[in-house]
């Protein structure tokens, strides 16, 4: 038995819940931010092992966390996040809050620790609005968003496709219906 599934083992809680660990918590990161990535992928952008990091990417999978994605060469095993809901109860729910948690804290530490940055790194783009749209509409918001970022996609898994001096940034988008403060309404 390896020291991380002894690890796990002497950890895990009597509700069969995965416990929380630096390393699960960093990949679930990685794959929000990526969409897919491989053990060996995962190790050179984290500075962990590759075995490590295959490690926590397959007790992951074993709770429906992450999932293997299709293999673009046939001997690389790429994982995403699942693409079904998962099968352990609130899972999914979790995970979302997990990832806006995530989200959240490297946004708070980006703002406590922006003036350590080079000077022309200590700025950022953040916006927030409130826009008047019918469900086609926010889908279709939703998607543009996702089409001018897919943009710079290409340039994870190339270096040699980055610019010179490009840096990861994170790229956070939450569209949701504003709720009245009385609770949801069934006016259109």
């Amino acid at each position: 038995m390896t020291e991380e599934a002894a690890e796990d083992d002497l950890t895990a809680p009597a509700t069969g819940a995965l416990p929380e660990h630096a390393v699960r918590t960093a990949l679930l990161e990685l794959l929000a931010g990526r969409g897919t990535v491989t053990s060996t992928e995962a190790a050179g952008l984290l500075g962990y092992s590759s075995g490590l990091c295959s490690f926590h990417l397959r007790q992951l999978a074993r709770y429906g966390l992450v999932e293997e994605a299709p293999a673009t060469d046939g001997r690389a095993r790429p994982w995403r996040l699942p693409r079904e809901k998962p099968q352990h109860g609130d899972a999914e729910e979790e995970f979302g809050e997990l990832a806006r948690g995530l989200e959240d804290e490297s946004y708070r530490r980006w703002l406590a620790h922006r003036g350590e940055a080079p000077a022309e790194w200590q700025h950022d783009d953040a916006f927030s609005a409130v826009v008047y749209l019918t469900p086609a509409e926010l889908t279709a918001v939703g998607e543009a968003v996702r089409q001018v970022l897919a943009r710079f996609r290409g340039r994870e898994h190339d270096p040699a496709a980055r610019p010179a001096g490009a840096r990861p940034v994170a790229a956070v988008a939450r569209l949701f219906p504003l709720l009245p403060d009385d609770g949801p309404t069934t006016r259109g």
